[in-house]
């Protein structure tokens, strides 16, 4: 297989995935406006939509996570002190450093007892009151916890996080990139797990299937604040309604088939765990992370390639399955045994 040939079975990421016909069709078809100027109507209608789903005031459309995640930083924290994350945040690892370069925050790792930071991890990660330290000014939560393997934070344990930061009156952040999938998952409403943060974040590019965008969701003060840093940062976009189609038509026809990303992520995980002596965390979600007994990822990567499965290293002995809608349970349960052919073969 070379590197630009389309492979049997790609679950590098759930952000491969390319909008369904239907999904084109819509985006096509999308009534726009100039959203920079005056609003486009398809855009407030997605972030009407998002806003009510989660149960906030207002939403307001991004051309990335990562922007909006950013924008959340900039509105709640200050500059000169430090936000409290888990130590695995996709905030602190996979954001080349936004939070120090844009927003002038340094960020404080919370290495948590279990797979992801609890409550207690969040107390005892506050430094005391002292001139001589650096103060916190925010906290930001991850659900699903992409590091951990799409880890679900269940709501009571999300509420007592929230209520750690309440406490030392912290606004509070969540990084839902993949929160719908935490809510097909759990049965717990998309408002529920939003309740206890004053932002949260949520993309559409990823199991939605949708090719571009996130909402940032807040009060109407926050997202008004942030309106005006999405602008500084280069996130204003004029017929934005082209691209809130697909996210809108994702959140309306896409959402509750999550679950089938689930059962075939499980089925994954079964399929491989142990062989050559790996061992799979179990998902929670759509997530796959398969651990290596020795740093052999380039040589699994390399090896499924061949076999036309593509698969993304995480660091050099672990390596990420992400199930998602163009790689459904039938294409892994035909694709998939070639992942364990490429796993018996590197690590023997």
């Amino acid at each position: 297989m070379t590197e630009f040939a389309v492979p049997l079975l790609d679950v590098r990421s759930d952000t491969v995935t390319r909008p369904t016909a239907a999904m084109r069709r819509a985006m096509a078809d999308a009534e726009v406006g100039d959203d920079v100027l005056d609003g486009d109507p398809t855009t407030r209608r997605l972030e009407a939509v998002v806003a009510e789903r989660l149960g906030k005031e207002r939403a307001l459309f991004f051309p990335s996570g990562s922007m909006a995640n950013q924008t959340a930083i900039w509105v709640q924290s200050t500059p000169g002190t430090e936000i409290l994350l888990d130590a695995d945040a996709h905030i602190i690892h996979w954001e080349i450093a936004a939070a120090s370069a844009l927003c002038g925050v340094q960020v404080r790792p919370i290495r948590g007892a279990g797979t992801v930071f609890r409550a207690p991890d969040l107390i005892a990660g506050i430094r005391a009151p002292s001139i001589h330290a650096i103060e916190p000014s925010m906290v930001c939560l991850e659900n699903t916890h992409n590091g951990a393997g799409g880890a679900v934070t269940p709501l009571a344990e999300l509420r007592a996080l929230s209520q750690v930061a309440r406490d030392a009156n912290l606004p509070v952040h969540l990084d839902g990139a993949r929160l719908w999938n935490a809510a097909v998952a759990t049965g717990t409403s998309l408002a529920e797990f939003a309740d206890g943060a004053d932002t949260v974040m949520v993309s559409f590019s990823k199991g939605l299937g949708a090719p571009v965008g996130a909402c940032l969701v807040g009060s109407a003060e926050v997202i008004t604040r942030a309106h005006r840093v999405r602008k500084r940062f280069g996130g204003g976009m004029r017929q934005s309604g082209i691209l809130a189609a697909g996210a809108l038509y994702g959140v309306e026809h896409h959402l509750d088939r999550l679950a089938e990303d689930h059962e075939a992520a499980r089925y994954l995980a079964h399929l491989v765990d142990g062989v050559g002596g790996a061992k799979v965390i179990s998902p929670d979600t759509n997530i796959v992370m398969i651990d290596l007994p020795t740093p052999r990822a380039d040589d699994v990567l390399a090896r499924a390639a061949a076999l036309g499965v593509r698969l993304s290293k995480w660091h050099h002995s672990r390596v990420r399955a992400v199930a998602h809608l163009d790689a459904p349970i039938g294409r892994v349960a035909e694709h998939g045994p070639k992942i364990a052919q490429a796993l018996a073969e590197a690590l023997a």
